[in-house]
């Protein structure tokens, strides 16, 4: 498990019973174990973050920008917040909310072929039939 903040704990639980639409049509199609048998958490503390979604057997992040992520301020708070999942071996995929209501199977497909190049279930040869299937 990654660093807890337990004093985001509150904060987590409010932001998960208050998600966003998007957040809620994306949480619909990973929760449940949907996508390759994997555990997927939402609105998880990690450092000092709050992340939208988290799957620690992929040592993956997911996050639904709204608006505010696109203003100069929020470009530049994004990029420092990757950065420091980055540093604790984190991939981090970021979708804006229009992607994920308008394009929700590009976006599930996306999520699939990270777990499967991320989690090391299928690294090392365990599963490569399915990641060649999947980049053909």
């Amino acid at each position: 498990m990654k660093v807890y903040n337990k004093n985001l704990k509150q904060a987590s639980r409010d932001l998960r019973n208050n998600m966003t639409e998007a957040e809620k049509l994306l949480w619909s199609k990973l929760r449940g174990k949907q996508i390759l048998g994997l555990q997927f958490y939402r609105q998880k503390p990690i450092f000092n973050y709050i992340v939208d979604f988290y799957c620690p057997a992929a040592n993956l992040v997911i996050e639904c920008d709204g608006s505010q992520h696109f203003t100069e301020e929020g470009l530049e708070a994004d990029r420092i917040r990757d950065e420091a999942l980055a540093e604790l071996g984190l991939k981090v995929l970021r979708f804006d909310n229009g992607q994920i209501v308008k394009q929700l199977d590009n976006v599930v497909e996306q999520v699939y072929r990270a777990c499967v190049k991320e989690s090391p279930l299928f690294k090392g040869g365990l599963c490569t039939n399915l990641i060649s299937v999947i980049d053909s």
